[in-house]
């Protein structure tokens, strides 16, 4: 009887210790990479059936939006739940001199609740392996700083010098899923948070001629040209990414931690401009049926991919057309799953999406804001007023001094071309006061004269004029 009644205890300590096991999280951050450029998001060339399958185990978002259209602050708000404004974090990090000329802190303060601080007292083990892009290039605090046990990217502050290595940008996804492999393995046996940031497909890319095979007849000058083509390099780049994620997911499915592991894979931002500096081949990237790229404000530069999976927890082969999910949702969430209480002096501007994650699409309850302070290089149809706001279906555009207002009804008019300000003028007015009154919270600062315009003017030249027809379904996409 004492050996059946130690047995049964033996038993409910077992079962009670699994039904307390808190969820492992991977968030899986691509650099550039469109809301189009994945097979599952209905590319016709690029393959990625790793990331397929990751969607057919779980449930694809067809809107999930990052919180600015370019990398250091989109990955601020993840890591956060806050406006990366907020943090005077505007645009990428650069030099301190240039940071400090546009308005900029030279780092995220460490001592802003986020992610793996707030997860590690609760007994996660925490990693950063990849690029992190939190502070100025040249300095700033290491991510350890921020709460993390295990940092595996050679970085300080901004892409770091092992980024602009050519043979290690070819290889850096590669190495980067092989540190996490090595973290997995070691914390198999209590709760995890790592963070993937991979640095592609950002440009400049170089791909072994090894990568480039599969898509050798997307060579312009035949498959014996000696130089590969734009969309032979990125392509190629993409179905590496994806091969290495691959065999993450592999890596998790031995140690037997698949089912408790909630994974996120997204991207920082949408497609480079194919005009910007040494971006031509990275300039390819699909935004999908979406006006706008990287740093823009139109859908096409802040829509990106959003797969989540967790065995047993996420709908498997689910589409969530309904659903609006934000990169500011993931540290509020994140923390929801893992019972991890926010400071009270934390307001995260994001939502818990938990009953969505689990099937249960809806609405959200508040509206999605971002700011672009700063002029955008490439095709003028690209470029966005300098304010946006989406509520419901509706997103309004504006700058700060009410020029080029702009509204369009994104779930009729993904092309955002049939601007619908005037017919709505009742509407256009409530989200107008919104969108102003949340950028007179945020902390001051300067403001590129060429911010808003569709054609930013030239430095000693007269400010441009905005495009009066700018929206008004005047104009092609090119």
């Amino acid at each position: 009887m004492q050996r059946l009644i130690l047995c049964l205890l033996a038993s409910f300590a077992c079962l009670a210790s699994a039904a307390e096991r808190k969820p492992n999280f991977i968030f899986i951050l691509a650099d550039d990479l469109g809301w189009g450029d994945l097979g599952c998001y209905g590319h016709p060339h690029i393959k990625t059936p790793n990331l397929d399958r990751l969607a057919k185990e779980g449930t694809l978002f067809t809107q999930f939006y990052v919180n600015a259209s370019v990398c250091s602050p989109s990955r601020c708000a993840f890591f956060t739940g806050q406006y990366p404004a907020r943090h005077q974090i505007h645009g990428h990090y650069a030099t301190p001199e240039q940071n400090t000329a546009r308005g900029m802190s030279q780092f995220l303060d460490p001592k802003v609740p986020n992610a793996a601080a707030l997860l590690k007292p609760a007994g996660y083990a925490t990693a950063h392996i990849g690029k992190w892009h939190l502070g100025s290039n040249s300095g700033g605090p290491e991510p350890g700083a921020y709460g993390f046990d295990f940092v595996g990217s050679g970085e300080k502050g901004g892409a770091g010098i092992l980024a602009d290595d050519p043979f290690y940008r070819a290889k850096s996804t590669e190495l980067f899923v092989n540190e996490a492999l090595k973290f997995v393995e070691t914390n198999k046996d209590k709760p995890f948070y790592l963070q993937l940031w991979t640095l592609v497909p950002h440009a400049t890319l170089n791909p072994t001629p090894e990568q480039l095979k599969p898509y050798a007849r997307f060579r312009a000058g035949g498959p014996n040209f000696p130089h590969a083509s734009a969309a032979e390099i990125f392509y190629s780049s993409v179905t590496d990414l994806d091969a290495h994620i691959g065999r993450l997911l592999d890596g998790l499915e031995k140690l037997g931690l698949a089912k408790d592991t909630l994974i996120l894979f997204s991207s920082d931002n949408g497609p480079e401009d194919i005009h910007i500096g040494n971006a031509g081949h990275s300039g390819i990237g699909s935004a999908g049926p979406f006006r706008g790229r990287k740093r823009s404000l139109y859908e096409g530069g802040i829509r990106v991919p959003g797969i989540i999976r967790w065995p047993g927890k996420v709908p498997a082969g689910k589409i969530d057309d309904t659903s609006v999910v934000a990169g500011v949702d993931w540290l509020p969430t994140v923390c929801h799953f893992a019972g991890v209480k926010l400071p009270a002096t934390h307001r995260p501007d994001g939502e818990v999406m938990a009953d969505v994650f689990q099937g249960q699409a809806r609405a959200r309850t508040t509206p999605l804001l971002w700011e672009w302070r700063f002029r955008i290089a490439g095709e003028p149809f690209h470029h966005s007023p300098q304010l946006a706001i989406r509520e419901g279906d509706w997103k309004l555009y504006l700058n700060p001094d009410r020029s080029r207002i702009e509204l369009y009804d994104i779930k009729r008019d993904l092309t955002q071309l049939n601007n619908l300000a005037e017919k709505q003028p009742d509407l256009v007015a409530r989200l107008s006061e919104k969108a102003l009154a949340w950028s007179k919270e945020l902390p001051p600062g300067p403001r590129d004269p060429g911010a808003g315009l569709m054609n930013a003017p030239v430095p000693g030249q007269p400010k441009a004029a905005a495009n009066p027809n700018a929206g008004k379904g005047k104009k092609k996409a090119q």
